[in-house]
């Protein structure tokens, strides 16, 4: 035999009508059907008002809420996200408080207090201002490169990279060259270029340079002109930083999250310059200064405490010399010259180096018995094994360097470390 199967709305008649046939008390079907008294009133009550439909089960939502926020406050936020499409709640909230516009302060004076920053979400959505994206999981590679520390002052990183190419009205291409400060979220370039080739990037930098001073390190990935194929990725504008002392880091291929910050700061500026395209390339360009400077000084930054990156960027106290200086070796170390070609004269024969090297100087070190390493600047470039390579073959070793005037700097952003040789500047 089954096991008897019952509802609730069964049961509440079944109770209501063993009432109403007069046989039982209230007391005793309370008991049967284990109830309150309270209970058992409540849907006799209702049976009576309004029939077997009054004792279906009704929604337990609040009629009202005290601190709900009103429709003129919702108001004043949806307004502002008409001003600036792309600003989260936080921004918005951010900006009525310190605004303070008149109907503000009389909805404050009405007794109604400004509501947090999920009430506003909410008020969004119900606007149709705001669409949910889909996220995917993404669990962690376990070789993923430790760049993920936090700069702790301004010009401690810079990040650099270029937005993803687009054509502008006039079927022109357009490469932004983007270049931010780690620390203070400050964005120092956005610069539209035809190309991503050195000739249009190194003058950017130039520019940056001497108007704000040098970066103790820049982080780019691995594309043109950052990286090449070369040894140990050099490439004409990486040379270039590291004659001034600049520590170039590299993310790892295909791992754009180590530069996550920036990366970020390219998504508001492709939904806020680029959709759609300006006319032509000077055009572009005004959208990309207006860009700066509300993101600058108007745009809040929730990963500086609500703060405008202007409040917190200071230029670098690092002034870029008139001429660039050539790197100095200690005593110890075999001087070289690169030749044209990149090769240079070690041991009675010749050794390819690298072709951005051409007209630069280098130094060897005899670190152990036949051992020799090759540095450019401060930078370790690659081993040389005299006695098992013939002709002599350069080995690479991962680039190592160690950011000038950071030594000893805990918390910013470096490199893996190494041992210099002793007054190796």
């Amino acid at each position: 035999m089954p096991w008897r199967q019952t509802q609730p709305m069964d049961e509440r008649v079944c109770f209501v009508f063993a009432f109403e046939s007069g046989y039982f008390s209230m007391s005793e079907l309370c008991s049967e059907y284990g109830v309150s008294r309270k209970t058992g009133y409540k849907w006799l009550t209702r049976f009576r008002e309004g029939g077997v439909a009054a004792l279906a089960e009704r929604s337990r939502t609040p009629h009202s809420c005290s601190h709900r926020m009103s429709e003129e406050m919702a108001a004043l936020f949806v307004a502002e996200r008409g001003k600036h499409p792309h600003w989260g709640a936080r921004k918005l909230l951010e900006r009525v408080s310190k605004s303070s516009p008149e109907a503000l302060q009389q909805l404050l004076e009405q007794g109604e207090r400004l509501p947090a920053a999920s009430t506003i979400g909410e008020a969004l959505k119900r606007a149709g201002l705001v669409h949910s994206r889909k996220r995917r999981s993404r669990p962690p590679h376990p070789g993923t490169s430790d760049l993920s520390s936090v700069a702790i002052e301004p010009n401690d990183v810079w990040s650099t990279d270029f937005k993803g190419e687009f054509r502008t009205q006039d079927a022109k291409w357009c490469y932004p060259l983007t270049v931010s400060d780690a620390a203070s979220r400050y964005l120092l370039e956005c610069k539209g270029l035809p190309s991503t080739q050195h000739s249009g990037a190194q003058p950017c930098f130039e520019r940056l340079f001497r108007e704000y001073g040098l970066p103790a390190a820049i982080r780019s990935d691995n594309g043109c002109p950052f990286c090449s194929v070369g040894l140990c990725g050099l490439s004409r504008l990486s040379v270039w930083w590291m004659k001034f002392g600049i520590v170039h880091q590299r993310i790892s291929p295909g791992k754009p999250q180590q530069n996550g910050r920036h990366e970020r700061m390219h998504r508001t500026l492709k939904a806020e310059t680029t959709r759609p395209p300006a006319l032509n390339l000077e055009k572009q360009q005004e959208r990309f200064a207006a860009f700066c400077r509300e993101y600058n000084q108007e745009r809040p930054h929730e990963a500086i405490g609500m703060k405008t990156p202007s409040s917190i960027w200071t230029p670098s106290k690092r002034v870029m010399p008139e001429h660039i200086p050539q790197p100095q070796y200690p005593g110890h170390m075999e001087v070289r010259s690169v030749r044209n070609k990149g090769e240079i004269k070690f041991l009675g024969q010749f050794l390819f180096v690298s072709e951005v090297l051409a007209g630069e100087y280098v130094a060897l070190e005899e670190t152990e018995d036949g051992i020799w390493s090759l540095y450019f600047c401060n930078t370790l470039l690659g081993r040389i094994n005299q006695r098992e390579m013939t002709p002599l073959k350069l080995v690479p070793t991962r680039q190592q360097t160690t950011p000038r005037g950071n030594e000893g700097k805990r918390g910013t952003d470096q490199p893996s470390q190494r041992t210099t040789p002793n007054g190796l500047a």
